[in-house]
């Protein structure tokens, strides 16, 4: 039986992403959102509040980059969530990342996370159910340890979620099935 239970954001596990850019003074600045989504193929949707560094960064520099975290890194994912880079400029600093520039966007790279999409600004929606900001995805990136034939490998990613019911971290793995295949058994 179900039961009703506080509205929270529901739609779980949510992702962590590391969003990152530059500050004014080509300082790093990166920060942990988990209310991210692809809205295209090629176009990312960010519900990211204009009131985060990050969002201002990214609106001057016209980039970011999206990067997955992963289980090896949740200390400093969870780290880039709690800090504001309004109050702490040099976080990513304390952190003990590293980071390259991109060659695409004016952007940096998260060196150790395994996945990274590099992207274009191309608007920031602020209506009332506004995504936030909107990339183009120009390029996407992985580190070879977590492919499989030329794709990447979500077992070997080793990937984390949000749990937004119990603030938990959660590493997703195991594959249980077929995507456009397994539900053909119950097509008639």
């Amino acid at each position: 039986m179900k039961k009703n239970i506080k509205v929270t954001e529901a739609i779980f596990p949510m992702p962590v992403l590391m969003i990152a850019t530059y500050n004014e003074d080509n300082s790093i600045n990166v920060m942990n959102a988990a209310w991210g989504t692809m809205i295209e193929r090629d176009i990312v949707g960010l519900n990211l509040s204009e009131n985060h560094k990050t969002v201002k960064n990214i609106k001057e520099r016209g980039a970011f980059t999206v990067s997955i975290a992963d289980s090896n890194h949740v200390k400093e994912a969870d780290y880039f969530g709690i800090v504001s880079g309004n109050n702490t400029p040099d976080k990513f600093q304390n952190s003990g990342l590293t980071a390259t520039k991109s060659n695409l966007v004016d952007a940096p790279i998260i060196n150790e996370f395994p996945i990274c999409m590099e992207c274009e600004f191309i608007e920031y929606q602020d209506n009332p159910y506004g995504i936030g900001v909107v990339g183009k995805v120009l390029n996407v990136m992985a580190d070879s340890e977590v492919m499989t034939n030329d794709n990447v490998d979500i077992e070997k990613l080793n990937a984390i979620a949000f749990d937004p019911y119990t603030h938990g971290y959660y590493k997703i793995g195991k594959r249980v099935g077929n995507a456009f295949h397994d539900g053909m058994k119950l097509k008639k």
